[in-house]
């Protein structure tokens, strides 16, 4: 190469070295970087402190740019009981890197196999695919924009496969022959009097209202819950915050600065129609101990009552118990035939034991009674062939509070439809004890009279948003958890609970890891207000489990979302 060549070369080297320069320069002073790193040299000099690079390392992760959503990772996951689960894991791009951020997997109601697979299977379509399209680069600290999309997005599949079936039903009506129609109501009403000629009265008997036809189910709806919840501990982990705090701003738009632990609703006995015995009726007999007992010796005490119920069973030729299994809310399940017997049983264990049952300790019924209708007689089969009419049913729920006032709460003592014996019931009890009714899948629902409580259970395509929400329109709400469809290291709701500001909070009995998980979460908690200073003390003392009855719910005003509805794992359509 001559040096003519050569000069030539390297001044073009010079001219894009000095390019280079000019660019760099003007990236510099573009993003104010000269500036920044003098101020954080500055405080680096006045702060002089041990670690150096950990020290500028966290100068500037604090001007970096706000974390996004990089995608979502849906999978098949198994619960407690090794059925198909949905689980949710977020990741984003936070200081310039993508992170796997949490993960969160929900409860399914579905019992059914099949069923179960086949809305796992869409739902970790949905996640994987439109899901991850539509939240990717969204603030995972926005928690209302994220569910807000989630709740669209669900509506619009929702409106799909309903338009789907209704053209599906009129293609089959069209080609079906015509049905017969009933007799009219004045033939049939003439055709009971002919019957019964022997009765003083005119007037025919109230018809018994049926239950509401069960809808298809809309598969998936387990993707909404998980992603919803997975991306509310993302925004947690974020901020550095526990998951309760997050929630507890969320609900308040500002951070509190005191929390109280919901009182635990602790699962003493089953004997509800899966138990060994005959009696059906009491799905769960549940202790309600002081408000302001630690969760840690509410579990003591409860493990202790236990003992003495099985030393008495074992001991006792007069207890009625002859076999004894675990049942899927995690307390023993007794062989029984009546209701009086399981109450007598603990009756005689807190006097052994020492408890004031009725002062120091009260008691719940989980009544479950919508599951116990016969629909072919019109009544409750409380026990192994024993029916109750409705009406009669509140005579014995009202016999069984005279006889044991310690207990100062029913949950689902009928069904939904049964209006009449609700306020019955209500009226005959007076203040001693508080009717609870399940509107997992009933929000928007007109509230049943002289219901004073409400339980609450996430599942399906319940998002955080929806739970704030429910819980700010419906005083007296207990989140409860499922019985058995929970993954084992799963402990949000426990955070939930806390975060919401909930009163009490039902996590089950007190065996199998997907409870006491929850458990040992709550214990956490506990102590770590306490440690900082702003754990209170609210006090709630029953009777009745809520003192005050709840304001009346707007009947008028019209949900834009379907209502959840108890006979499927998901959005009923």
């Amino acid at each position: 190469m001559s040096h003519r060549g050569f000069i030539s070369r390297l001044s073009k080297e010079e001219q894009d070295f000095c390019d280079i320069q000019n660019a760099a320069a003007e990236f510099y002073r573009v993003n104010r970087i000269p500036e920044e790193v003098e101020r954080a040299l500055n405080e680096l000099f006045f702060h002089r402190p041990e670690d150096i690079h950990g020290y500028l390392a966290n100068y500037f992760t604090n001007l970096s740019a706000p974390p996004r959503i990089s995608r979502l990772k849906g999978r098949e996951v198994y619960d407690a009981r090794g059925q198909p689960s949905i689980q949710t894991e977020v990741f984003c791009i936070v200081c310039n890197k993508e992170k796997s951020m949490s993960s969160a997997a929900v409860s399914s109601q579905s019992a059914m196999s099949q069923e179960r697979a086949d809305h796992v299977m869409t739902g970790v379509q949905w996640i994987n695919e439109p899901l991850n399209n539509m939240l990717k680069i969204q603030n995972p600290c926005d928690q209302s924009e994220v569910d807000h999309i989630l709740s669209n997005f669900f509506m619009a599949r929702y409106l799909e496969e309903k338009d789907a079936r209704n053209k599906d039903e009129e293609s089959r009506s069209t080609s079906e022959p015509e049905a017969v129609l009933p007799s009219p109501p004045s033939a049939q009403t003439k055709d009971k009097k002919t019957v019964d000629k022997g009765k003083k009265t005119n007037t025919a008997d109230k018809p018994f209202p049926p239950a509401e036809p069960p809808e298809p189910v809309l598969p998936g709806s387990l993707a909404i819950g998980s992603v919803s919840l997975a991306v509310a501990k993302s925004g947690a982990q974020i901020q550095d915050i526990p998951l309760y705090k997050y929630i507890a701003a969320l609900k308040t738009r500002e951070a509190p600065t005191q929390f109280h632990i919901p009182v635990s609703l602790v699962t003493l006995l089953s004997c509800g129609k899966n138990s060994p015995g005959k009696l059906s009726l009491l799905e769960e007999v549940i202790l309600i101990p002081k408000a302001e007992q630690p969760v840690r010796q509410i579990i003591t005490m409860t493990l202790e009552l236990q003992k003495e119920m099985m030393r008495i069973i074992n001991t006792s030729t007069k207890a009625g118990a002859t076999h004894i299994i675990l049942s899927d809310n995690g307390a023993p399940a007794l062989t029984y035939e009546r209701p009086e017997q399981p109450l007598d049983l603990i009756s005689e264990a807190c006097t052994n034991f020492g408890l004031a049952l009725g002062t120091e300790i009260h008691l719940a019924l989980n009544c479950a009674a919508p599951e116990l209708m016969d629909y072919s007689k019109g009544k409750y089969e409380v026990a192994t062939g024993v029916l109750k009419s409705p009406d009669e049913l509140v005579d014995m729920y009202q016999s069984l509070i005279s006889k044991y006032p310690a207990v100062v709460a029913l949950i689902d003592p009928f069904r939904r439809e049964d209006v009449d014996q609700w306020e019955k019931l209500s009226s005959v009890i007076g203040d001693s004890c508080s009717l609870l009714s399940d509107i997992t899948y009933k929000s928007k629902a007109p509230p049943l009279p002289g219901v004073r409580g409400h339980i609450l259970k996430h599942i399906c395509e319940t998002t955080v948003s929806d739970l704030i929400r429910i819980t700010s329109e419906h005083q007296g709400t207990v989140l409860m958890g499922t019985t058995c469809s929970e993954p084992c290291s799963n402990d949000s709701l426990s955070d939930i609970a806390v975060g919401l500001g909930l009163d009490y909070v039902k996590l089950g009995g007190l065996n199998g890891a997907e409870r006491m998980t929850k458990y040992n979460r709550l214990i956490s908690i506990e102590e770590e207000l306490a440690q900082q200073g702003i754990l209170v003390s609210k006090e709630k003392h029953p009777p009745p489990l809520f003192s005050e009855k709840p304001q009346e719910q707007s009947t008028t005003a019209e949900s834009t979302r379907p209502e959840l509805t108890a006979s499927g794992s998901s959005k009923k359509i």
